[in-house]
């Protein structure tokens, strides 16, 4: 574990023992007296809670949170608890700073979740929650000048959406002789019609697939929501996108090269053979049953969208984006798209991919006689 996903959860377990999970109060008659016993928290315990969020979202916030800490260092200032006024100046300091990756400024939204990352942290070491206010009206502000200079960095990153006729296009130049391409074609054709993110791809295993009558049923647990979505998985009108028969292809060739349990998506090697685990220092790294990554399967879809020579911006969370839009262009109830699709109740992500839709077909000038 880096320091930065150690960053997320706990300073270090030394650093928790001072941390109030709970509110302490006033010793007196009827109160709990907390010992230094309470307020401990054990190795295991700590690794619970980072665990607790995802592998992108620890990286995130934990990089975060060191940065600020960082920063906070230079200036003089408390990390832990921060005023209103160190974060208002730690905000307008994002604003102007070039990163060393881009030259240029961090974006409105990249500064969001930085804010998230502190603020949450306030919270987990049993800390109050500093005052925002300045700190949001310098971003607000911020947001302003960006769109008066037409800057690209107004408009949230979103990734292009891979709707049917893009993907019909990916799987044209795949090869879908080979295990490769065979694994390649049901990763992009169930990821799409799970909606599922790439990393609830790559944790998929063999048992998650169920025959069915209608073709199949595919189990994927959605972390973010922490709860399990059955998708039915239906034949398509294409056989080239047809979901059921590319997954029947690619359990068949699996079958043949002795893969009957484990991950369903895994590694193949140049000779298009299952690939060995990998070893570093004669040590095993990764799955030793050779279950792709939630970055490899990413890296699928944006470099078959590459070949294909599609423009937009691509990354796993094309699919996702895809069925959203498909769903809702096709007529479906947003309520069925965020069930099938793991979105939490209300999520404003989803909301604003089907308004990618809904703001042609429910527009206020559709039938008033211009």
């Amino acid at each position: 574990m880096g320091a930065a996903d150690r960053g997320l959860a706990v300073l270090a377990v030394t650093d928790v023992v001072d941390a109030e999970l709970v509110p302490g109060g006033t010793a007196g008659a009827g109160t709990a007296v907390h010992a230094d016993r309470d307020r401990q928290l054990s190795p295991e315990t700590v690794a619970a809670i980072e665990a607790s969020a995802a592998a992108s979202t620890r990286r995130a916030y934990g990089a975060d949170r060191e940065a600020f800490a960082a920063w906070c260092l230079r200036e003089g200032r408390t990390v832990l608890p921060a005023s209103g006024e160190t974060m208002a100046e730690w905000v307008r300091h994002q604003t102007i700073t070039p990163r060393p990756r881009t030259n240029r400024p961090a974006g409105p939204s990249t500064i969001e979740r930085a804010m998230s990352a502190v603020t949450t942290w306030h919270l987990e070491q049993g800390r109050p929650k500093p005052n925002m206010r300045g700190a949001r009206a310098v971003l607000n502000a911020y947001r302003d000048e960006l769109a008066e200079q037409k800057a690209q960095a107004a408009h949230a990153r979103q990734a292009t959406a891979a709707l049917p006729a893009q993907i019909r296009a990916m799987l044209t130049g795949t090869d879908r002789t080979t295990l490769a391409g065979k694994r390649n074609a049901a990763l992009v054709l169930l990821g799409f019609a799970t909606a599922a993110r790439v990393s609830e791809l790559a944790s998929l295993d063999i048992a998650s697939v169920a025959v069915a009558e209608h073709g199949y049923d595919v189990t994927v647990y959605r972390k973010k929501v922490r709860r399990h979505t059955t998708n039915a998985i239906l034949y398509g009108t294409d056989p080239a996108t047809c979901p059921v028969r590319a997954l029947r292809t690619y359990l068949a060739a699996l079958d043949e090269a002795g893969r009957r349990d484990g991950p369903l998506f895994v590694r193949v090697d140049r000779w298009d053979r299952l690939a060995p685990p990998i070893t570093r220092g004669g040590r095993t790294i990764g799955d030793p049953a050779g279950r792709m990554t939630a970055e490899a399967a990413a890296e699928v879809i944006e470099r078959l969208a590459d070949t294909a020579g599609l423009s937009g911006d691509w990354s796993g969370h094309s699919l996702r984006r895809g069925f959203a839009t498909a769903a809702r262009a096709a007529g479906h109830d947003p309520l069925e798209i965020a069930r099938a699709g793991g979105w939490a109740d209300g999520s404003r992500v989803l909301a604003r991919y089907m308004d990618d839709v809904d703001r042609v077909k429910n527009s206020p000038l559709v039938g008033i006689g211009l």
